[in-house]
């Protein structure tokens, strides 16, 4: 069999399945279950996706130890660039300013379920760093997964969008807590006091300066381009490359950097912007494998591990995001079942978290050595779970509105398939 090898130039033998093989066996794997789940169960594409994932990490092909490296981490911070640049684009600053509630009730809810989390994990007896930095890890909201859903779905309504702004802030709040305790690591182990309080200011200032570059540049393509041509998809494609590669040179936040463009892109002008859905096919493959990403981040051994901590942390920061959210939902002008309806769509954590945990690898290993365990199974346990709750808080608040044969329409024709959607 050697010399007939040989004689056909093949590489090796027995022939060994490279890269491209597993990433076209993922991606067959994950649309193949993406359109099960829709088509037959009326779930959200990405259970689906997800449910791949976990199947591959089952395999013993996962993330084991949540090291989001190579092109994993590529393919995860461009996936949710275009998911969060999305979310960000539907986030109005003059809703807020109008209804100074809703801000309020952002900020209670944040930091009461950041502090709840907190003391669950110092239960567990975690130092008060470890404790700190698990909060911002398991606190932050799925707003890649709200985002999808809400799009997937085309949701609209009061819970809906307060799903949307009530999750990028909460993400806003995540990261810095996250910057804020790599800063005070800092400064406790050399004591440093310029490292400890220039690095987060650094990090926040620098995503806004990125930030503010983006959206220039995206809103001059907006202006004198149309979006429904291909080579205009690829031109912002290129632009949010070209912004997280310049938020990574530079050790800034790759998610504060989209999202904020975002936000700032949407509040420039009065008049919303019509975006190709996930910006095209390439966009719709990008999610499609950061789902699957996230699916496949855990094993068995850590499922075991951090299942007691990640179960405790789940239950209880839901109860917390329902009590806050029932108790302020007078002031900000919703009824008890939306508040009940928006617990339920804040409640999932995503891949979000786990980028937030691949930056704490990078400056303080041993630290996050800690937090590997509770923070993969609690994504692992809402991987499925979370999406079904997004859609259950969408269907409750009577705002779920899947079109009929969906799929079908959407592979044959449609205005998503050219066009996009207004945000």
């Amino acid at each position: 069999m050697g010399q007939l090898a040989a004689f056909f130039h093949f590489d090796r033998w027995p022939p060994q399945p490279d890269l491209l093989f597993w990433f076209a066996l993922t991606l067959l794997g994950g649309a193949l279950l993406g359109g099960a789940v829709s088509g037959r169960l009326g779930l959200p594409r990405i259970v689906g996706y997800s449910a791949a994932g976990m199947i591959v990490a089952a395999l013993g092909r996962g993330l084991g130890d949540g090291r989001l490296l190579g092109t994993d981490r590529l393919i995860v911070d461009l996936a949710l660039a275009l998911l969060l640049f999305e979310l960000g684009s539907r986030v109005s600053l003059r809703w807020l300013r109008v209804n100074p509630a809703l801000l309020v009730t952002s900020v209670l809810e944040s930091l009461l379920s950041f502090w709840a989390i907190f003391a669950v994990l110092r239960w567990f007896e975690l130092a008060p760093p470890l404790a700190l930095a698990g909060a911002a890890l398991l606190g932050v909201s799925a707003a890649a997964v709200i985002g999808r859903v809400v799009t997937e779905l085309r949701s609209a309504g009061q819970v809906s969008e307060r799903m949307i702004v009530l999750g990028a802030l909460n993400t806003l709040y995540a990261v810095l807590l996250v910057k804020l305790v790599i800063g005070w690591l800092h400064l406790d182990r050399s004591g440093d006091w310029i490292q400890g309080l220039l690095q987060p200011v650094y990090t926040f200032g620098g995503s806004v300066l990125v930030a503010a570059l983006l959206a220039t540049a995206v809103g001059w393509v907006v202006r004198r381009f149309d979006l429904r041509d291909e080579n205009s998809v690829l031109l912002l494609l290129g632009l949010l490359l070209l912004a997280l590669t310049a938020a990574r040179l530079l050790a800034l936040s790759t998610l504060l950097v989209p999202l904020l463009a975002g936000v700032m892109l949407r509040n420039a002008s009065e008049r919303p912007c019509i975006w190709p859905r996930h910006f095209g096919t390439a966009g719709g493959v990008l999610v499609l494998m950061l789902f699957v990403i996230m699916g496949a981040a855990w094993s068995p051994a850590s499922l075991v591990a951090g299942f007691a901590v990640a179960a405790l942390v789940l239950i209880v920061r839901a109860l917390t995001k329902v009590l806050v959210l029932a108790a302020t939902a007078h002031f900000s002008g919703i009824a008890q079942r939306q508040s009940f309806a928006l617990a339920m769509g804040l409640t999932p954590i995503s891949v979000t978290s786990l980028v937030l945990l691949a930056d704490l690898q990078l400056s303080h290993p041993a630290i996050a050595a800690e937090l590997v365990a509770p923070t993969l199974a609690a994504n692992a346990l809402m991987a499925l779970l979370g999406p079904v709750l997004v859609q259950g808080g969408l269907r409750l608040a009577r705002e779920y509105h899947p079109a009929p044969a969906a799929g079908r329409r959407e592979a044959r024709s449609g205005p998503e398939a050219v066009g996009g959607e207004s945000v």
